[in-house]
C-alpha cells in the first residue's frame, strides 16, 4: 500500500558547515592523521557503479599521490563503449522511478549524506582529497567536507524555493506550476581540482528528480567514488547516479550524441567545452529535447591595486589568491595590475611572505604548498615558467623551480611583465604562477580597461583601494570581467549561499553554483490552469446588436 505524505514539509534552514582548524593538538587533527595512515597502507580497486552494480572492466588505471608519484593510492576500471551504453539505458530506464519519489523524499537522501560527509567519513574523504588531489589540510577541510556539506543542504532549500515558486491565479481558475525533471539523462563531468564541485554536479540534477551518467576526471576518481559509496550509504536508488570513469572520448563522445542527453552539468577547460557545445550543435537534430548546457571553465583571475591600497592585506590576498592549492583554482589569482607608487614595497611584502612558504607533502601539516595534479600539469606549467625566462616581456622575479623527480613540485613564482599582452599575463595556466605588471599612477582608468579587454576570461577579479571613487570606477569598468567581484579580498573561496559562484565570456555559463538559478537548470516547467466554470457560449458582449 503506497501512502501519500500530506504534510506541507520545510526543509530545515541551511548554515555553513563550521570549517574545523586542525591545530595541534584537536581531535580532528588525530582524526585526519588516522585516516591518511589508513588509505596510505590499502591500495583499493575502484569499479563502476550502473544500476548500483560494480562492474569491472580489467581495463585499469592508477590514482597516484601528486607529491609522491610512484605510490600508487588506488586503480580504478575504465568504461568502454558497451558500460557507457548500459549507464545511459540505466539511468533512462530508472527516470519514471525517480520521479515518482515525493521531492521530500529525495531531499532526505542528500541530507543523509552531508551528515554523514559532516561526521563519519570527514576525515576520510578529506584524507583522499590530501592524498590523490594534493589539497592541504585546510584546503581539503573547505573543499571536500564543507563545501560539499553546503551544497547538498542548499540545493535541497534551494529545490523546496522553486517548487514554492507558483503564478497568481484569477477568478474561477487555478494556475499552478510543475517544475519537472528534465527528459532524458543528465551528463556530469567533474573536475580534478574540487571535491566538493565532483560532488554536486550530478547530485544537483538528481536532487531535482534527474538521472545522472557521471565521468569524473581521471585524475581524481577516488573521492568521488567515496561520494558515490556515500549516496548509496545515504539510501540513493539504483540507476539514479551512475558512476563511470573513464576516456573523455569513450564516455564523452557516446554520451554527447545519445538521443536522450538532455543536459550536460561540466567543470573543467574552456577547449573541452567548446569541443562538447561544438558536438551538441553538429548533433541537435537527434536529440528528443534541447539538452541544457551548464558550465564553468577557465579563468584568468585578477588582482588589481589602486595607489591608495592598503599594502599588506593585498600581499597576503596575492599569496594565498594565488598559491593556496598550487594556483590550481580556477578562481585563483592568476595576474595583477599594481600602481607604480607602491610596487616597490608591494615586491618586498612578497619576496618576505612568500620566503616563509613551505613546500612538501600535505601530510606534513606545516607544508602551505603541494605538488600539482600530474605530469602533464606539471609540464604545461613548467612551460610558461621557461618561456618568461627566455622570452622578451617578461621576467622571473620570485621562485620558477620545478622538480618532478619524485613528486610533480612547482615553486610558487612571481613573473614582472613588461609588456602587458605578455604570455603569462593573458592565458591561463592553472598552476603556482602570479604575473605582475606595474602600471602608471594616473593611467589607473586607461590599465582598468586593460584588465578587461586583455583576457579572454570572466571569472574571478578584486579591487584593492581605500579610495571609494575608484572602487566604484572599477565595479564599472570591470562589470563584465568577473562573475564574481571581490573588494579587498583576494578572488578565491566563494562560500555556498554567499557568493553563488560562476562567471561568463570564456569562463562559462554563469548559471552560479551554490544557488537556486543553478538548481532551476535541471527543471521543465509546465504550467497548469485549471478553469472550474468554463465558458458554455462562444460569444462576446462586444457582439452583441446595439
Amino acid at each position: 500500500m503506497n501512502l501519500l505524505n500530506n504534510a506541507v514539509i520545510s526543509i530545515p534552514k541551511p548554515e555553513n558547515e563550521p570549517i574545523q582548524s586542525y591545530a595541534p593538538g584537536s581531535p580532528e587533527r588525530v582524526r585526519l592523521k588516522q585516516a591518511l595512515a589508513d588509505a596510505t597502507a590499502k591500495q583499493p580497486e575502484i569499479p563502476l557503479i550502473i544500476n548500483g552494480k560494480e562492474i569491472r572492466t580489467g581495463r585499469l588505471g592508477n590514482t597516484v599521490m601528486p607529491h609522491n608519484h610512484r605510490h600508487v593510492l588506488a586503480t580504478y576500471h575504465k568504461a568502454g563503449p558497451d558500460e557507457v551504453r548500459l549507464a545511459i539505458t540505466t539511468a533512462v530506464a530508472a527516470q519514471s522511478m525517480w520521479q515518482s519519489f515525493r521531492w521530500e523524499d529525495r531531499c532526505a537522501i542528500f541530507l543523509k549524506a552531508a551528515e554523514l560527509l559532516a561526521g563519519k567519513y570527514r576525515a576520510m574523504i578529506n584524507a583522499g582529497a590530501m592524498l590523490a588531489g594534493g589539497k592541504t589540510a585546510f584546503q581539503a577541510e573547505i573543499d571536500a567536507a564543507c563545501e560539499l556539506i553546503d551544497f547538498l543542504r542548499f540545493n535541497v532549500r534551494y529545490a523546496q524555493e522553486i517548487y514554492e515558486k507558483q503564478p497568481e491565479s484569477s477568478a474561477g481558475v487555478w494556475n499552478y506550476a510543475q517544475h519537472r525533471p528534465l527528459e532524458g539523462f543528465v551528463f556530469a563531468v567533474t573536475p580534478f581540482n574540487f571535491t566538493a564541485i565532483a560532488g554536486n554536479l550530478p547530485t544537483a540534477p538528481a536532487i531535482m528528480g534527474n538521472t545522472v551518467v557521471w565521468k569524473p576526471a581521471s585524475s581524481l576518481v577516488y573521492t568521488p567514488y567515496l561520494i558515490m559509496r556515500i549516496l548509496e550509504e545515504a539510501g540513493l536508488p539504483p540507476g539514479v547516479i551512475n558512476f563511470v570513469p573513464g576516456a573523455g572520448a569513450v564516455v564523452g563522445d557516446i554520451c554527447l550524441t545519445d538521443t536522450h542527453l538532455a543536459g550536460i552539468h561540466f567543470t573543467g577547460s574552456t577547449r573541452v567545452f567548446h569541443g562538447m557545445w561544438r558536438t551538441i550543435g553538429e548533433n541537435i537534430s537527434k536529440y528528443k529535447t534541447y539538452p541544457r548546457i551548464v558550465g564553468e571553465t577557465g579563468g584568468k583571475d585578477f588582482v588589481f591595486a589602486h595607489a591608495s591600497a592598503d599594502v599588506q592585506p593585498l600581499v597576503i590576498a596575492l599569496v594565498r589568491g594565488a598559491f593556496e592549492y598550487q594556483g590550481q583554482k580556477c578562481s585563483a589569482a592568476s595576474r595583477a595590475y599594481i600602481p607604480r607608487s607602491i610596487w616597490p614595497v608591494v615586491e618586498a611584502g612578497l619576496r618576505a611572505e612568500m620566503g616563509r612558504i613551505t613546500m612538501g607533502p600535505p601530510t606534513d601539516f606545516r607544508n602551505f604548498v603541494g605538488a600539482v595534479i600530474d605530469e602533464g600539469a606539471f609540464d604545461a606549467i613548467a612551460g610558461y615558467i621557461d618561456y618568461a625566462r627566455e622570452k622578451e616581456g617578461g621576467k622571473i622575479l620570485i621562485g620558477g623551480s620545478c622538480d618532478k623527480s619524485v613528486g610533480y613540485f612547482i615553486e610558487p613564482t612571481v613573473i614582472l611583465a613588461t609588456d602587458p599582452h605578455f604570455k603569462t599575463m593573458v592565458e591561463e595556466i592553472f598552476g603556482p604562477v602570479l604575473t605582475v605588471y606595474v602600471y602608471d599612477d594616473d593611467q589607473f582608468a586607461e590599465t582598468l580597461e586593460l584588465c578587461n579587454t586583455s583576457s579572454a576570461y570572466a571569472l574571478t577579479g578584486t579591487i584593492f583601494a581605500q579610495d571609494r571613487d575608484a572602487v566604484r570606477l572599477a565595479m564599472g569598468r570591470l562589470e563584465h570581467a568577473a562573475g564574481n567581484f571581490y573588494i579587498n579580498d583576494k578572488p578565491t573561496g566563494a562560500v555556498v549561499g554567499q557568493q553563488p559562484f560562476g562567471g561568463g565570456r570564456a569562463s562559462g555559463t554563469n548559471d552560479k553554483a551554490g544557488s537556486l538559478a543553478n538548481l532551476m537548470r535541471w527543471v521543465s516547467t509546465r504550467t497548469i490552469k485549471e478553469t472550474f466554470a468554463p465558458p458554455v457560449d462562444f460569444s462576446y458582449p462586444f457582439m452583441d446588436a446595439e
